[in-house]
């Protein structure tokens, strides 16, 4: 990077209450709870199994064309039929089958599909079509298997049953929940064959119904007329017993029991009925009279609606309204004694008068209508006290009588009932119409319905979604590397102080140094991330990681340039003794002398440091490897060298050796500040990450934070607009 491109920046401020978050967590943080469906992580799911779900898929796809491709073409015919429950009645009595309700019609329908799909239909349908002797159906194999001391006759039975069997094999009947039409389907590799045995299992059905109908018909023929028998001799036996009873306690009906069970009606009880009724009506009249009564009693006969709706009231009040003005006009030119004005008045009094006596009387006439039904009231009550004693002493005697009535007329509608319906039953004896008629015959199919290409590809996608779907959460399960940010946090339990973008190999160089890149604008939220992060008494950082390649090099060189940037003097150290990396990665050649020599005093700091890219960025590499690097940096001269150039520096950032299998990172740790630990998304298993973590802190490393690296947001399940512009806000 030029040197030119370094701007001087102010000494940051204290950091906002939001970066806390980025601090080494002194009591642990409350995690969100997540939600139960998380679209991300399916969508991450699908992105990184996509190979293994595309070739699965891919792979049944194929399997269900090459299946498809052997089976052999099926034909299928179908015949439809008309199914009413009730059947067709043509007269009374054809409808000797229970009655079916609505609720019990798809029981109904659900037993005429068992009916068509039986054995015993099956067999008729074999007989008639004799298919036992009809080679393209059985088979010319078949008469091999014959066993042995079976005869002709024996072996044409076992041959018939043999291809009842195989009937119920191909044949498919259906009845819808709305429908009443019947759908009989037989599949066959004929096709001629199979419209025929189609239609020859209609005809057999409807026939069965037919002979059923029949049956019935003769059979409750038989059983009415042993029952008319019966009934008959009872019914005379309970009228001789009722008839005796009455005549014995003088008991006389006006109308005999009805049928349903109702007791017989008494010339009493008619008696009371009929004046109860009348006391009921009179007690109305009585209640609204005195009702009226009550409502007018207070009020003066002039204010009643009676009154003022009366005729011959409105009558004299008019002619009081016509001499109230002749009087007014004569009072205009004369005085109160002028005879005319005299005589007027004298007029006017007498209309008056009749005015209220009419009033009086319309009032004194609603009296008198409450006064006569009360008296009517009074008079019906005692007749229906007398009544009803009669009555109940009636009763009495009745019970016992009623009781051989209801049984009389019981018998009576039973026989009526059972004559009427013999007679029904015998009428409709030839008449011959059963319950399932026939609509469309089965043609012969033209096209096999079987293979189905179409649909066996549908199988084979959906069995392939399911297999790849299966392999893909098996795989996911099995694989435990850490992809998203909420891994990093959630699994490895450390702040996570950002992360960068995937970047090819090739291109690190170029994106490095695009100052508006997405790589450098990631490390520059890190960088502030980690000014912010430590105070600047504590100015060593080591980066390390759980495995080599993770980006811990080129993450400690960024930001050590950054850092440079902002005018804070940068020493940039190799600390890796095994494979150091940065001299390669500024592009030079191993220096004579390096850190080592510089620790064991075999050359002076100054000669073995060199410039990098920043006039404020210096850079120790490593020269020559030590044979020991454990003992090297456990001995002192590591702690003396870095006690000495913090004087100097404003802030160390140290490069060291991953931290699984090798005891270098954990040494080093105990003499910087802090330790970033770097992590490669999609690479590092959790179980690694978790196990190099604490290895750090079981030596009392201060492990401030992760940054995760070569961050991939499709992998992560992140959206594309998150893949390819978080990290840019203007356009290049």
């Amino acid at each position: 990077m030029n040197e030119t491109s370094a701007v001087q920046q102010p000494t940051p401020q204290p950091p906002p209450a939001w970066y806390d978050r980025y601090l080494p967590p002194s009591q642990p943080s409350t995690q969100e709870r997540r939600p139960l469906f998380d679209v991300t992580a399916l969508r991450g799911l699908l992105f990184r199994q996509r190979w293994s779900i595309g070739g699965t898929v891919l792979l049944a796809l194929v399997a269900g064309l090459i299946l498809t491709m052997l089976q052999q073409p099926v034909y299928q015919a179908e015949t439809t039929l008309r199914v009413e429950p009730r059947g067709l009645y043509v007269v009374e009595g054809q409808d000797v089958a229970p009655q079916i309700y609505n609720n019990e019609i798809s029981s109904y329908m659900a037993t005429q599909v068992g009916v068509i799909e039986s054995y015993n239909l099956a067999l008729v349908v074999a007989q008639n079509l004799k298919l036992a002797e009809r080679q393209e159906f059985i088979g010319a194999e078949t008469d091999s298997g014959r066993a042995n001391g079976r005869n002709d006759e024996q072996w044409l039975e076992d041959k018939t049953a043999m291809a009842a069997s195989m009937l119920k094999g191909g044949l498919t009947a259906d009845i819808p929940y709305d429908s009443r039409i019947a759908t009989i389907s037989y599949q066959s590799e004929n096709p001629a064959l199979a419209a025929e045995i189609a239609n020859a299992y209609a005809e057999a059905y409807v026939s069965s119904d037919a002979r059923r109908n029949v049956d019935s018909n003769e059979y409750a023929r038989a059983y009415l007329q042993e029952q008319i028998t019966d009934v008959r001799a009872q019914l005379q036996d309970a009228e001789k017993a009722a008839n005796a009873y009455a005549r014995s306690n003088g008991i006389v009906t006006q109308r005999p029991a009805s049928e349903d069970g109702e007791a017989a009606t008494t010339t009493t009880a008619a008696n009371l009925t009929s004046i109860n009724q009348t006391t009921s009506a009179a007690r109305a009249k009585r209640i609204a009279a005195e009702q009226r009564w009550k409502a007018v009693s207070s009020i003066p006969a002039a204010q009643l609606p009676e009154v003022q709706d009366n005729v011959v009231v409105q009558n004299l009040q008019n002619t009081r309204a016509r001499l109230t003005g002749e009087r007014t006009n004569l009072q205009q030119r004369y005085n109160d004694q002028y005879p005319s004005i005299v005589e007027i008045n004298a007029q006017i009094a007498e209309v008056d008068r009749q005015i209220a006596n009419a009033s009086a009387d319309i009032k004194a006439s609603i009296r008198s209508d409450f006064v006569i039904a009360r008296e009517q009231e009074r008079a019906l009550t005692r007749e229906l006290r007398s009544v009803t004693q009669e009555t109940l002493n009636e009763q009495d005697r009745q019970v016992q009588y009623s009781v051989l009535e209801r049984e009389a007329g019981a018998l009576r509608s039973q026989l009526a009932e059972l004559l009427e319906r013999f007679n029904s039953i015998s009428t409709a004896a030839n008449v011959q119409s059963g319950s399932i008629t026939r609509l469309d015959p089965a043609l012969v199919p033209s096209s096999p319905i079987s293979p189905n290409l179409m649909r066996n590809l549908l199988i084979a996608l959906v069995s392939g979604l399911a297999l790849a779907g299966g392999l893909a959460v098996i795989r996911e399960t099995l694989d435990d590397r850490l992809r998203s940010l909420d891994d990093v946090e959630t699994k490895v339990g450390l702040p996570l102080f950002g992360h960068t973008p995937y970047v090819d190999e090739a291109k690190i160089h170029e994106e490095g140094t695009e100052q508006h890149g997405a790589l450098v604008e990631a490390y520059a939220s890190i960088q502030s991330t980690l000014d912010y992060a430590m105070s600047r008494d504590k100015n060593v950082l080591q980066f390390t990681s759980a495995q080599p390649g993770e980006g811990k090099s080129t993450s400690a060189l960024i930001l050590a340039e950054m850092f440079a940037r902002l005018g804070r003097k940068t020493l940039l150290i190799d600390g890796d003794l095994r494979k150091p990396s940065i001299a390669k990665l500024l592009g030079s050649e191993p220096p004579e002398a390096g850190l080592v020599e510089v620790l064991l005093g075999h050359s002076d700091f100054g000669t073995a440091v060199v410039k990098g890219p920043h006039e404020n960025l210096d850079v120790l590499a490593v020269g020559a490897l030590p044979p020991n690097p454990v003992e090297t940096l456990s001995s002192d001269y590591l702690a003396n060298f870095l006690s000495k150039q913090r004087q100097d520096y404003s802030i160390i950032l140290i490069d060291s050796s991953p931290v699984m299998g090798i005891a270098d990172a954990p040494l080093l740790a105990k003499h910087v500040d802090g330790t970033i630990f770097i992590l490669e998304a999609n690479k590092v298993q959790f179980g690694q990450a978790k196990a190099a973590v604490k290895r750090l802190q079981g030596v009392g490393a201060n492990v401030l934070g992760v940054v995760l690296t070569k961050y991939r947001a499709l992998t992560a399940g992140q959206s594309y607009d998150y893949q390819y512009r978080y990290y840019q806000y203007e356009d290049k």
